[in-house]
């Protein structure tokens, strides 16, 4: 069993390669003390902006109630997304534990891809990373793009960044706790709820984009946000035709194209 669980995270890691290398994104380990994150990253000005990617909850679950082996996500759809930007400086963030090897991550169990997976621990991790991505483009912003769970972290770490330019979300899980509460699982008292930093993001601008057929998340979370952000530097969209895990990325050159931007910037 070991020596399957072993092969098929190699697939996943074999096809991420496969995906991200058209795109000249390479991928690397970043050490943050509590984790080695797996990234892809393309960062070749270092007088341009850094544009960051964050993967979603990936293989958090095999059922309802029995919690992934490996959260190595099966289909990398924010990995898919940084692949179609043609960008200067693009970095893709694999959440703690994906596609990093367990070997070089002792301390991954499932509690880090469940209950805590929006814990300040891994918000901490995250945050170092995107520090030690941003130095190699030194003083300038970051715009942050998440993808489901990594929505919720795209907002947790802008709360706590003084170099964010703009946040992009898909399909993103902005209100954790509505989430749960909405498909009537646990909650998750060890992890941070995005909705609660509305206010130290408020004055950032946002574009957070929902598919009309998610059932996972549905377009009322990202309504919510912006209720409790405030209309000044957050707007919404609405797909129609797409799903969670939908082919979001056929839409994303188009999407990308509409930069955000507060409304007294406009």
């Amino acid at each position: 069993m070991i020596l399957l669980l072993a092969g098929c995270a190699m697939d996943r890691v074999r096809n991420a390669d496969e995906l991200a290398a058209p795109s000249g994104l390479h991928r690397e380990h970043i050490a943050t003390g509590t984790f080695v994150l797996t990234a892809y990253t393309r960062i070749p000005r270092a007088d341009r902006p850094l544009r960051v990617y964050i993967e979603g909850d990936g293989l958090a679950w095999i059922t309802r109630t029995q919690p992934s082996a490996d959260p190595t996500p099966r289909n990398a759809v924010g990995l898919t997304l940084a692949a179609q930007d043609a960008s200067d400086n693009v970095a893709y963030l694999a959440r703690p534990c994906q596609f990093t090897p367990m070997s070089l991550n002792p301390q991954c169990t499932p509690v880090w891809w469940t209950g805590k997976r929006f814990g300040i621990e891994i918000v901490n991790a995250m945050n170092a990373a995107i520090d030690r991505l941003a130095a190699r483009a030194p003083g300038q912003r970051v715009e942050l793009i998440g993808y489901s769970g990594g929505g919720a972290l795209a907002v947790l770490l802008a709360a706590r960044r003084h170099d964010v330019a703009s946040i992009r979300t898909v399909a993103g899980n902005l209100d954790t706790e509505f989430v749960n509460q909405l498909h009537e699982v646990s909650a998750m008292p060890e992890s941070l709820n995005p909705i609660n930093e509305a206010d130290r993001v408020a004055a950032i601008p946002q574009l957070h984009i929902s598919g009309a057929n998610d059932k996972i998340v549905p377009p009322s979370v990202a309504a919510r946000f912006a209720s409790a952000t405030g209309p000044r530097c957050v707007r919404t969209r609405t797909l129609n035709g797409l799903d969670h895990g939908g082919n979001w990325a056929a839409q994303w050159p188009a999407l990308l194209s509409e930069a955000p931007v507060c409304s007294d910037q406009k």
